[in-house]
């Protein structure tokens, strides 16, 4: 059996990101630049395959795809927006960033803001960051009980199962970096005059927790994983494999979903007849 991105890099049932090489290279390209050439075809398949769907939601198609990205600080969520993502028409995509709640956005149930940042039909959603904060930071950093962040597992689960119910495909994409390179982005943001800006001195008190969000990772993968809205877990470290992996995963699930163009509401043979026989005034 020939092994596909989504294959290789689903989550086991018994997922131990120790065991997963941030590094790693399972499939596919070993450089750079065998990357950058398979990123060129992966871009005309995201982009017809993007365009289909948006074409058959215009004719009265449901479906949408809902890419949701999940990592640790410079794990590169905004570097996939930009490098897959940017792959495809802008007026196909809806990108959602969640940021730490408001007050308001505290006062009601965890899923309230994300409901109306689910994709229309016809439309890719990226969420960068997601409704897994509320059992990840929300449980490293102790903002709810215990017995509160548990119960979310189901409720999350039920809530992507709607999704899927109501015509959304999810893929779920766990951006999984190691200390050491995240160590190495932090100080390049310093060193660097254009990037310093993305720095935050927050950002180390998440990398000392590390270990508790490791647990809160493979806890959250292990409670939500389902094969209709299955996590991926992709090797971040390098930059381009992670973008390239990524844009597999993605293709390989709408070349799977075969958006349709709709067919002609008109008689084609005789709008070409009118159009030949028209006259600009």
């Amino acid at each position: 059996m020939v092994s596909t991105a989504r294959s290789t890099f689903r989550v086991p049932a018994e997922p131990d990101l120790a065991e997963i090489d941030p590094r790693g290279r399972p499939v596919g390209p070993k450089d750079k630049s065998a990357a950058a050439e398979a990123m060129a075809d992966l871009a005309t398949v995201l982009d017809e395959r993007q365009e289909a769907l948006y074409a058959e939601a215009v004719g009265g198609g449901t479906r949408a795809v809902l890419l949701v990205l999940q990592g640790m600080d410079t794990s590169g969520k905004g570097g996939v927006i930009r490098h897959v993502a940017g792959l495809v028409n802008p007026q196909g995509l809806m990108i959602s960033s969640f940021k730490k709640p408001t007050a308001e956005e505290r006062s009601h149930h965890f899923l309230w803001r994300v409901r109306p940042k689910v994709p229309a039909p016809g439309q890719i959603g990226v969420f960068d960051r997601s409704h897994y904060e509320d059992v990840l930071i929300a449980r490293v950093d102790s903002l709810v009980p215990e017995d509160v962040w548990r119960g979310r597992y189901a409720e999350i689960t039920a809530f992507e199962s709607e999704l899927a119910e109501q015509g959304v495909t999810l893929v779920k994409c766990m951006l999984h970096i190691s200390p050491e390179e995240q160590a190495e982005r932090l100080l390049a943001r310093l060193d660097d005059p254009a990037k310093v800006w993305k720095y935050n001195t927050g950002d180390l008190d998440s990398r000392a927790k590390w270990a508790a969000y490791r647990q809160a990772y493979t806890d959250a993968l292990r409670g939500t994983d389902s094969d209709a809205a299955p996590w991926y877990v992709v090797p971040s470290d390098r930059k381009w494999y992670r973008n390239w992996a990524i844009a597999s995963i993605l293709a390989e699930t709408l070349t799977e979903l075969d958006p349709r163009f709709p067919t002609a509401s008109v008689d084609v043979e005789n709008e070409r007849a009118r159009i030949r026989a028209s006259v600009v005034a």
